[in-house]
């Protein structure tokens, strides 16, 4: 994998195996120092979850659904949904975050039953590959699911899809 960085002199392009992320994402939890939470102690995701996402056991694909119930801390009405909710863990999803919000949105609502409920439906595979996203090198856009004369506008590989205005328009990578 080629590697290229731009400094305040030039421009350096490296060759590399592999390339490992070291962001420094940690919670920042000090804003909640007056408020009663419950935080995992190694992951710093909500108590509750912790045994749930534990990237030493469950993949992104093996957490359970969770909403309300599992958010909810010592405080009352006081829950921590998305990406936060997971600490450090690396096992988060967009589809996770917006089911806890729909969750803790009907719990907040008064709709017990329906905080509850789970509607969280995950594809079985291609969720959460560790690997390298697939490369649309030589890939057309006719072969993607888009009509030729609209090739030139063709989503693939990062680009959006716009699948909200034709239902039959697909991302090469989708």
């Amino acid at each position: 994998m080629k590697v290229v960085g731009h400094g305040p002199d030039s421009e350096r392009e490296f060759v590399v195996d592999r390339a490992i992320v070291k962001t420094g994402f940690r919670p920042d939890l000090g804003i909640l120092r007056e408020v009663r939470i419950a935080i995992d102690e190694s992951l710093e995701s909500v108590r509750a979850l912790g045994p749930l996402i534990d990237p030493n056991e469950h993949s992104c694909g093996s957490v359970p659904p969770h909403g309300a119930r599992e958010l909810a801390h010592p405080e009352q009405d006081f829950y921590i949904v998305g990406m936060k909710s997971y600490g450090r863990a690396p096992t988060f999803l967009l589809a996770t975050g917006y089911e806890q919000v729909r969750s803790v949105a009907a719990e907040i609502a008064g709709d017990h039953e329906a905080a509850a409920r789970v509607e969280l439906n995950l594809p079985e595979t291609g969720v959460c590959s560790a690997g390298p996203a697939p490369s649309c090198d030589g890939v057309s856009a006719s072969s993607c699911g888009v009509e030729e004369k609209e090739e030139s506008e063709a989503a693939c590989c990062g680009q959006p899809d716009q699948a909200a205005s034709d239902q039959e328009r697909t991302s090469c990578c989708g």
